[in-house]
Parts: structure tokens; sequence; C-alpha cells
């Protein structure tokens, strides 16, 4: 217990950087996180754990607290659900299996939309390419960067409104596991699974309560509720389901970078369930200064 004292809050436990499609190095996300005021800090790249250890040592320098996490891709009925893993081991056979088949998927997904856009503008592979980092996970926001620098979007949100959207014809869907499994795979690594911004507009909306309350049965958290993409409604709906449940709530800013208009610590978590968070785990440790 004492160990799980020294964390400090504020925390933001939901930070992108450029080892998925963040526009920050790891360490950049820290020091972005502290100049906000935030000393607890969760880097969440999306199905990859490549910057753990040197946002790790950032955060030590500034005196953070760093929490190791992930947002997994997932799919529910064809809708999209991201799913945020923090503390789990990362050397489960299962879930390390998994994250590499997500990537690869991710990588031929990607391949095959410029493809199919680069018939109808000028956009090429290479385009992307020069959008990525050594490592990066590429995904749709590398080639909404592409098409930034070629001048087809203003951007990236323009991009992801016009050309990238689904209803544009240039759309194909990546494997990933379903939010069911994807859930018993982070508790059986050690790690606290907790739905991303779980309550969205639009085509990816909220799941249904009792779909919710399967996925509680088999070892879901919580919900990341404090979100800028989170309706109103939905945010009742959950508070209510996590207090019947007992479950985790978290608030987080989910930045990007220049990627998002996003800022560290315009939502944060509060002690409590940090506390829990980190109390629930036994896949890994925080890093403490």
């Amino acid at each position: 217990m004492a160990e799980q004292e020294q964390f400090r809050g504020p925390s933001d436990l939901h930070l992108h950087s450029l080892r998925s499609d963040g526009t920050d190095s790891p360490a950049a996300v820290m020091s972005a996180a502290f100049r906000q005021g935030i000393r607890t800090a969760a880097l969440t790249d999306h199905d990859t754990t490549a910057g753990w250890s040197e946002a790790a040592d950032a955060a030590r320098e500034l005196g953070m607290t760093f929490v190791p996490g992930m947002e997994l891709s997932t799919r529910q009925q064809g809708r999209s659900v991201h799913l945020l893993a923090y503390l789990f081991d990362p050397t489960n056979a299962d879930l390390a299996s998994e994250m590499v088949r997500i990537r690869d998927s991710r990588m031929g997904r990607a391949a095959a939309i410029v493809a199919n856009i680069g018939r109808d503008y000028d956009l090429t592979w290479e385009d992307v390419v020069a959008q990525t980092f050594d490592g990066a996970t590429v995904g749709r926001p590398h080639i909404a960067d592409a098409l930034v620098s070629r001048g087809l979007a203003s951007d990236r949100s323009a991009a992801f409104d016009g050309i990238l959207h689904p209803r544009a014809g240039y759309y194909i869907p990546h494997y990933a596991p379903s939010i069911e499994d994807a859930v018993k795979l982070v508790v059986s690594a050690g790690g606290v699974p907790i739905i991303a911004h779980p309550t969205p507009a639009g085509r990816d909306r909220m799941m249904p309560v009792p779909v919710l309350e399967s996925l509680i049965a088999v070892g879901l958290a919580g919900f990341e509720i404090d979100h800028r993409e989170n309706t109103e409604e939905g945010k009742q709906v959950l508070r209510r389901l996590s207090s019947q449940h007992d479950l985790i709530v978290t608030g987080s800013s989910d930045y990007h970078g220049w990627g998002k208009p996003n800022v560290p610590g315009e939502n944060t978590t509060a002690d409590a369930a940090v506390t829990r968070i980190i109390s629930s785990a036994r896949g890994s440790a925080p890093f403490y200064p």
C-alpha cells in the first residue's frame, strides 16, 4: 500500500505518441502532460507497448508517476471498440500474439486503402510512410496526415470527414478481436481493462447495456466516462451502470499531439480510481519518481 500511495495527481490515463498515431515522441508526451499540470500519466498507444521505456524514463526525470498502458483495437458486431488496458504483462504470449496480428492487419489494410484512394487522388504509399516513424502502428491517421501533406485535406478532421469517411467508398476494416475476447486477454495478462470513450455519437455509439453487463461478467473493470467524445446522455447511463457494479470510472484527454485538438488534462481521473487500477493489476507495476 505504501508504494501505491506514491503516485501523484492530477492523472491523465489516455495519451498517444508517435509509436502509434500521435505526433510527439513518448518523452515529449510526458513533457506535454507535465506542462499541463499532470503528475500521473499513462501512455496508451494503439496495439503496442513500444513507447513504454522511453515514457517511463522521461516521467521519472520529471518527477511523475508513469502507468504503462495500451489502447487495444476490438470489435463488437461490426462496430469498432477501443479497450484501454493498464498494467498488463507485455510478455504474455496470447496478448502479445494478438497485438502482432492486429498491427500486421493494420499495415495491410492501410496499404489497401491507399491503393483505393490512389485510383482517384494523387496519393501513394510512400506519402503515408513519410508520415510515420520506426515502430509505429500504421493506421488511418497516418493516411490522413498524408492527405493533408498532399493538399487533399486541410487537417486530420477534414480528412476523416471526407476522403477517409466510410461513405467515400475507400474504407476497409482491419482485423480486431471481439471485445469479449479482448477483455479476457487483458485480464489473463494481469491487466485492468477499461473501455475507451464508450458512448460516442454516430456509427460507433454506445453498446447496449446487456452487452456491457456481459463484459463486466468476464472482467471489464470500468469505463472512460469523462472524455470529449462521449455524449451527455450516454455518460449518465454509464455512471448508473458503474455505480451498480462498483466499476472504475476514468477521465482522460486522449492526447495525440497536433493531430487532434485534445489537451493533456482536459479530463482527469480521480485519485481513488488510479489507486483501484494499481491495486487491481498483477501484470506489471507503475514507475514511480
